[in-house]
């Protein structure tokens, strides 16, 4: 699966919103906001089960992978973000087969760090982002 797979529409707001300032900025504002109802969730799948590595998809756009649990538009934020797992990455292609085992190895600690897998319009990345400590 490709980028554009992930994110079929444009993001809405259109080009003056984008300028304002580095996507990276923001994303870190609202995973400020985020972190607590995040930690929340992440111990809640690993607890039941479902995964013992919950990653979180932030976007401006829509994507097709994961659950919406934090809605920009609801939250009057600038990032939605998705639950979602390894298993699931793994399983649309995100994760290569040949790549699991490094990614299970570089995955940190989910209780000290969120996993984040950021699409942006120019591609998408994982990211690690601590926690507050607390």
């Amino acid at each position: 699966m490709n980028i554009e797979e992930l994110m079929p529409q444009q993001p809405e707001g259109g080009a003056e919103e984008q300028k304002k300032q580095s996507p990276l900025v923001s994303l870190e504002k609202d995973l400020e906001l985020y972190a607590d109802s995040l930690k929340e969730v992440a111990v809640e799948v690993m607890m039941e089960g479902i995964t013992s590595y919950p990653i979180f998809v932030a976007h401006q756009h829509t994507v097709s992978i994961g659950e919406v649990i934090l809605d920009r538009k609801e939250l009057n934020t600038e990032w939605t973000i998705q639950a979602s797992t390894f298993e699931e990455f793994v399983e649309k292609g995100i994760i290569s087969p040949e790549k699991k085992t490094l990614f299970m190895k570089s995955y940190k600690k989910p209780e000290d760090f969120m996993c984040i897998f950021v699409i942006v319009p120019e591609g998408a990345n994982f990211i690690y982002y601590p926690y507050k400590k607390g």
